[in-house]
């Protein structure tokens, strides 16, 4: 028997920005991104929100240097009072002007029992922290910003509780996700509709107009079309001047989406271009340039660095509608040396920016080349 799996896709359209003052009521820091003018989105699972939060972080940087930390929990660690293991970083964005990385942290992993959880189905993070260029780590104050909010309408319940994730609310995967380009905020988790896997699309200022659409994906390595795997990773991306999102899910098919399908009461089917193996969550994509030529760069849980080039994606003739043996298919990727790597951003025009596990056990933080990201 097959099942549909549909992605409520929201548009939001804002004209006028609504700013408050103050400290923004946040329940959860669990998902970090920053648009071009320096404002950071937090999407916030547990309050069913977003808030789009000026931190007055706006002095420019040319740097061109990386930025790296040996043992990141562990100075995290001295800075909120804690022990080095309950140190769980749950997000990592970068903002784009002064080259500052944030962090969203909680006291949450000595939690962890199973390769399966993620930061959000430990605790919900609590603690925003900064590294500025130089490496020097500190706490940044939500105290007294200007902020907006928008509410998601009909986000998943608090009260349901994940099928295979024994003690795990759905509600940590409300919000899976965030990318912002050209005014426009894509929130990719888990509504509380029949097929639960959800995207809102919020332009930005935030207003209050809502619409909805939904999708499908087939997943090649079940066989099976499903309905309540959210997205887990994904990047807005240009094919043809038209945008699309390519997005990962666990156990990884790989989909695109047409952007300008995303209308009111539509139901739109994605197209399944790849499958890059089972047992495996997506941690994080970024798209990146070498040498004027874009790549895309993928962060794993079980598998190494992906390097695919979106040319690929684009040009993959049909879909995967079959069931896949030996899981992988479709688009080709590259393999790369980076296992442990984690949360992932571009820093800068000479390097990305990722937290990975290191066989001695610390976390830390790692420049990479993009000259040496090559296929």
């Amino acid at each position: 028997m097959r099942y549909l799996l549909y992605l409520c896709l929201v548009v939001i359209s804002f004209s006028s920005y609504a700013q408050t003052e103050g400290k923004p009521p946040i329940k959860s820091i669990g998902t970090l991104e920053f648009n071009k003018d320096g404002i950071l989105f937090i999407g916030d699972s547990y309050g069913g929100a977003v808030y789009a939060v000026d931190l007055g972080d706006n002095e420019q940087t040319d740097n061109l240097e990386g930025v790296n930390i040996g043992d990141l929990e562990g100075q995290v660690a001295g800075i909120l009072g804690t022990s080095t293991d309950n140190v769980l970083i749950h997000d990592l964005a970068v903002n784009p002007i002064s080259q500052n990385v944030y962090l969203s942290v909680s006291r949450g992993r000595a939690a962890w029992t199973s390769k399966w959880q993620l930061p959000n189905d430990l605790a919900a993070a609590d603690i925003l922290l900064t590294i500025n260029p130089k490496g020097e780590i500190s706490e940044a104050s939500l105290e007294n910003v200007s902020y907006s909010m928008i509410k998601l309408p009909n986000p998943v319940d608090e009260g349901t509780n994940h099928r295979w994730k024994k003690g795990v609310t759905t509600r940590v995967d409300a919000i899976t996700g965030l990318k912002y380009t050209n005014g426009k905020l894509y929130i990719a988790g888990l509504s509380n509709e029949e097929f639960a896997a959800s995207m809102w699309v919020a332009s930005f200022p935030f207003k209050d107009e809502i619409s909805a659409s939904t999708l499908e994906i087939f997943h090649g390595a079940h066989g099976k079309y499903e309905t309540h795997a959210p997205i887990r990773t994904f990047v807005p991306y240009d094919f043809n001047n038209k945008e699309h999102i390519i997005a990962a899910y666990l156990c990884t098919p790989l989909v695109t989406f047409e952007a300008s399908s995303f209308e009111d009461g539509q139901h739109i089917k994605g197209r399944t271009v790849a499958e890059f193996g089972s047992g495996n969550y997506p941690l994080d994509m970024v798209p990146y340039k070498n040498q004027g030529k874009d790549y895309i760069l993928m962060t794993n849980s079980q598998l190494p660095l992906l390097i695919f080039d979106p040319d690929d994606v684009n040009s993959y003739e049909g879909a995967i509608t079959e069931e896949v043996p030996g899981y992988m298919a479709g688009v080709k990727y590259t393999p790369r040396s980076g296992s442990g790597m984690q949360q992932l951003d571009d820093l800068n025009e000479k390097f990305l920016i990722a937290t990975q596990r290191l066989p001695s056990g610390k976390l830390a933080l790692v420049s990479l080349s993009k000259e040496r990201l090559v296929p």
